[in-house]
């Protein structure tokens, strides 16, 4: 029987080499995002020499970057080799609700070093980071300031994206108190109590996102309702009826992540419900962008994206029951439990 791909035209090696070949789009989207391209064309088209001189490059090498971004729906040049925005390059904007610039910075001073030192992972089960850096990844970015201002912009682009969705696809408004245990800059619980109008909440993190989130829930009309709290959830966390977790046990090991679900069982009301965020890995064959996701948590964490088995068996493990599992958003579904 033929090929699939060569019956469509396109034969195994022009398919592998676009596969292998795939960190040319990454730099190339990355280095347009570290030179803030997207943020000078927010007020209209501009030709390269405008551009390269408000962003410092040289002209003609940036002129061929952008034709590289705009053949991929990034920018789009005109016929006197002018760019201007498009919807793709839009996200790549500062600042903008579910910016990805965060995220593309990111990969260029994080991932991309790291990836590299993938064969020592899977030879040894260590992270590649710690390999390349010295150190983990949550022990490297309190010494790396434009990396970590580049980690936090990413995690609050992603929680921006997703944050809707998971609000709208479960029933918050039966929780008086709502914990977000990991809670960055508040978008999730911004969004959730936006639906769960009589629920009060706490946006608990690491001391240094208090300001950000403070400010987010003022900007919202929240502030009334929401506690601020900084501290540590390896030591504990602040007591409520619901506690939710955007995609922070993927970051830990499974010994790590019991830990944290522990703390949680031992601050939780009464009949109270859990619910984690989180990519759930579907079996067998089935396509899935979260098993190279958690490719990239061997890699860079030494955390792991996870079946419904094995969030079962967390849970377990923590003194709770899973529930269900709720598909919420391309990149997270919510998997419930109640304490046992």
């Amino acid at each position: 029987m033929a090929n699939e791909n060569e019956v469509k035209g396109k034969p195994p090696q022009a398919i592998l080499g676009e596969m292998i070949n795939g960190y040319w789009v990454t730099q190339t989207i990355t280095a347009a995002a570290r030179l803030g391209v997207a943020d000078h064309l927010a007020d209209g088209p501009k030709s390269v020499a405008a551009l390269a001189e408000r962003v410092g490059a040289h002209a003609g090498s940036l002129y061929r970057l952008l034709r590289a971004c705009a053949s991929i729906g990034i920018f789009s040049e005109d016929a006197s080799h002018a760019f201007s925005q498009t919807t793709l390059s839009e996200a790549l904007r500062s600042g903008v609700p579910g910016s990805m610039r965060g995220l593309a910075m990111m990969t260029g001073l994080l991932h991309m070093r790291a990836w590299p030192e993938i064969l020592h992972s899977v030879r040894t089960g260590e992270t590649a980071f710690k390999k390349v850096f010295g150190s983990e990844i949550f022990e490297h970015l309190p010494r790396d300031p434009e990396a970590a201002r580049a980690f936090d912009e990413a995690m609050a682009g992603y929680s921006a994206s997703t944050a809707a969705a998971v609000a709208a696809a479960y029933d918050f408004s039966k929780f008086a108190t709502i914990v977000d245990v990991g809670g960055g800059s508040g978008a999730l619980l911004g969004a959730i109590l936006g639906r769960a109008p009589a629920a009060r909440g706490i946006n608990f993190d690491l001391p240094h996102c208090a300001d950000r989130a403070r400010a987010h829930f003022e900007r919202l009309g929240q502030s009334a309702r929401v506690e601020v709290q900084g501290g540590d959830f390896f030591a504990s966390v602040p007591s409520g009826d619901a506690y939710t977790m955007k995609m922070i046990l993927h970051d830990w090991d499974d010994e790590r992540s019991i830990a944290i679900l522990r703390n949680v069982r031992k601050a939780i009301a009464p009949g109270g419900t859990l619910l984690v965020l989180e990519t759930v890995i579907p079996p067998g064959n089935t396509p899935s962008s979260g098993k190279l996701l958690d490719i990239n948590m061997l890699v860079m964490t030494g955390g792991r994206e996870r079946t419904e088995a094995e969030f079962a068996s967390l849970y377990r493990a923590a003194g709770f029951e899973l529930t269900r599992v709720i598909p919420a958003h391309p990149a997270a579904s919510v998997i419930e439990g109640r304490p046992v």
